[in-house]
Parts: structure tokens; C-alpha cells; sequence
């Protein structure tokens, strides 16, 4: 009788992937808000609105996120019209549906009418399987004596390193 012959294979432990394709960030936010916990949303868009993002075709200044029908939606998210298509082409600045589970939606909605909670998006990228996705903090609005501390400490922050480059 034969033997069969078996090849042994050596697999190679595949590292996850972190990195991203950015396309917007609110940098605003940081200074305006004190961020809290960060979800990771999908977004129901188009196809010439991912065209559009994929050449960075987007703002996301004054964009907020509301709960409506138990369904969360992004407002004010301007994706500019995408340049080659001629007539199947999207409204920039109309809602877009955000992709969550219905407890990630019911926990939000208790946060925003019970704390005064504010949903913020921080940022919109591609993540490594291509798929746009939305950084979400859940956040609470600073006072101005509060932005006023945050600058001045980053002020500091910086002359320190100026000092410590001259020094060496």
C-alpha cells in the first residue's frame, strides 16, 4: 500500500491591519468638546458619494448627528458632487444614515436626553477592507473658561519643547 503524501504547509500569523485611508477629520471637536467614548459607525451612502470621498471630496464642518426614529442620522455631512457622473448624481448636503446596532442606538439616545450628551463625529475613513466608516464620540460641550485653560496649556506645552530643542 501507498503511503500519502502530505505537504506540510507553514502558515503565517497575519497581523492585523490598523492602518486607514483618512478622508476628513474634525479638528474642532477636541477643542470644542471633552471627548468621552468613540463608537465606529457605517455609513449608507451612494455609489458617486464614495467616489467622491475617494478623492477627499467632503467637509465636516457643522456636521452633527441626531437619533430620529430609531435610526441615527448624520446632518450637514457635505460630500460635493462627483465630477464625471452627469445625471444619477447625489445632493451633497442631505441626511445619511448611520449603520449601528439598535442597543448602540437606544444606549446613545438615553445618553443625549438624560446627560446632555452631544454626538460628534470625528472623522471618516476607509478602513481596510475599503469600506467608509465614522468615528463617533459621545461628547459634552466645553465652557469658554475651559477652551481658554486647554489653549494656554498647549501653549505651554510647546515653549517647553522649544526650550528643551534650544538646550540640547
Amino acid at each position: 500500500m501507498g503511503q500519502i503524501s502530505r505537504k506540510s504547509t507553514v502558515m503565517k500569523k497575519q497581523k492585523p491591519i490598523d492602518n486607514y485611508q483618512s478622508i476628513v477629520k474634525n479638528k474642532k471637536a477636541s477643542f470644542n468638546y471633552t471627548i468621552g467614548e468613540t463608537l465606529e459607525a457605517g455609513i449608507a451612502l451612494l455609489g458617486t458619494e464614495v467616489k467622491s470621498l475617494r478623492i477627499h471630496k467632503a467637509s465636516i464642518g457643522g456636521v452633527h448627528i441626531s437619533i430620529v426614529k430609531n435610526q441615527a442620522v448624520i446632518i450637514n455631512l457635505n460630500i460635493s458632487e462627483y465630477q464625471s457622473s452627469k445625471h444619477n448624481n447625489h445632493k451633497p448636503n442631505r441626511k445619511r444614515i448611520l449603520l449601528l446596532h439598535k442597543k448602540q442606538i437606544n444606549k446613545l439616545k438615553g445618553l443625549q436626553k438624560l446627560q446632555g450628551i452631544t454626538l460628534v463625529p470625528l472623522s471618516i475613513y476607509f478602513n481596510n477592507k475599503g469600506i467608509v466608516k465614522v468615528s463617533i464620540a459621545i461628547a459634552k460641550g466645553k465652557k469658554i473658561h475651559d477652551k481658554r485653560e486647554a489653549a494656554k496649556r498647549k501653549e505651554v506645552a510647546i515653549e517647553l519643547k522649544r526650550a528643551v530643542k534650544h538646550t540640547s
